[in-house]
């Protein structure tokens, strides 16, 4: 995974899309209309949260070092690679939530049983088929990006030049 998911907080306007197309996808069906109606209900592993007048979608960040990862009693939470998504096997969380408490994001919940945690995955599925997370591909005001550390430094130095260009 050379790519990230990065958030721009001018562009996000909280409409909750990201939320409901991660539960959608996570959901059995993967169908909007069935998935309303699945036992348990699907979760979102994306969270959209308010603060002073700034809206910010929160999701596991795929640490290089993850916490999560080193606190886990079971091993039940991977991560393959360097620059790979970090991954919960739901077979062998005991749902001691070690994890929630060191994660420095707070992304990492406790699933509607309460036996194990679920949390961002990068749509691992779909990005074995070539597609980007469901969050990143319905954002309406694109406040969610799928790039490379490497895109996000040339388009941050753009950025500055662009703006510097006009001051000057």
């Amino acid at each position: 995974m050379k790519e990230m998911i990065v958030v721009d907080v001018k562009k996000c306007v909280g409409c909750h899309t990201c939320e409901l197309s991660c539960a959608v996808e996570h959901s059995k069906t993967k169908n909007l209309l069935t998935a309303v109606s699945e036992k348990p209900l699907p979760k979102s592993r994306i969270a959209v949260e308010t603060s002073e007048g700034m809206n910010l979608p929160l999701q596991c960040r795929h640490c290089e070092e993850p916490p999560c990862l080193n606190v886990c009693p079971t091993e039940a939470i991977t991560k393959k690679e360097l620059g790979e998504a970090v991954l919960i096997d739901d077979e062998l969380c005991i749902g001691c939530k070690s994890c929630v408490l060191v994660c420095p994001f707070g992304a990492i919940a406790l699933s509607p049983d309460q036996k194990a945690v679920f949390k961002c995955d990068l749509c691992v599925e779909r990005l074995s088929k070539g597609q980007i997370p469901a969050c990143v591909s319905t954002c309406p005001t694109r406040a969610l990006l799928f790039t490379s550390a490497d895109q996000l430094t040339k388009e941050k130095r753009r950025e500055f030049m662009v703006e510097y260009l006009k001051s000057s």
